[in-house]
């Protein structure tokens, strides 16, 4: 597969720093019933960052959902998140999602030539790799007060 040069020069930065990607899949409930749909879509999602998480605001709390889920993050380690929306920095890891050493860049290569907003993505990263700081923009950080009033415009409960 023929690399893009900003993918190759992406390569090159993160070799020598110590960036770490994410990336997070968000629902609203988790349950059995839609727990391996969610949790691949997740796997495959974050195919290409170093930690993957699936981020609910509801996750089911019967005993054996929780077993079922930490042996999917030891299978695949893909870490999960009960999200509290109104006081986002209370929001609870349930299991941490393992560290991938190393990127899928043949993954990061086919995103970048089929979606248009992870090339933005892998190049706004890029020229803030390049200087040194973030200038570019990304999604907004939201403080705790804003959090909870986006929230609840949106209608967004754990409740």
């Amino acid at each position: 597969m023929h690399k893009s040069s900003n993918i190759l020069k992406l390569l090159e930065a993160l070799k020598e720093n110590t960036y770490k990607l994410f990336a997070f899949e968000m629902k609203i409930y988790l349950n059995f019933s839609n727990l391996r749909e969610y949790y691949f879509q997740a796997v495959s999602n974050s195919s290409w960052a170093h930690e993957g998480y699936l981020v609910s605001l509801n996750i089911e709390e019967d005993t054996q959902f929780i077993d079922e889920l930490r042996r999917l993050n030891n299978a695949f380690g893909i870490g999960i998140i009960k999200l509290n929306p109104e006081h986002i920095t209370q929001s609870e890891i349930l299991f941490s999602a393992k560290t991938k050493e190393f990127l899928d860049w043949n993954t990061i290569d086919r995103l970048v030539n089929e979606n248009s907003d992870f090339e933005c993505f892998i190049n706004d990263l890029m020229e803030d790799i390049k200087i040194g700081k973030i200038k570019s923009n990304y999604d907004a950080t939201l403080k705790d007060d804003d959090v909870y009033s986006y929230s609840k415009s949106k209608l967004i409960s754990n409740r």
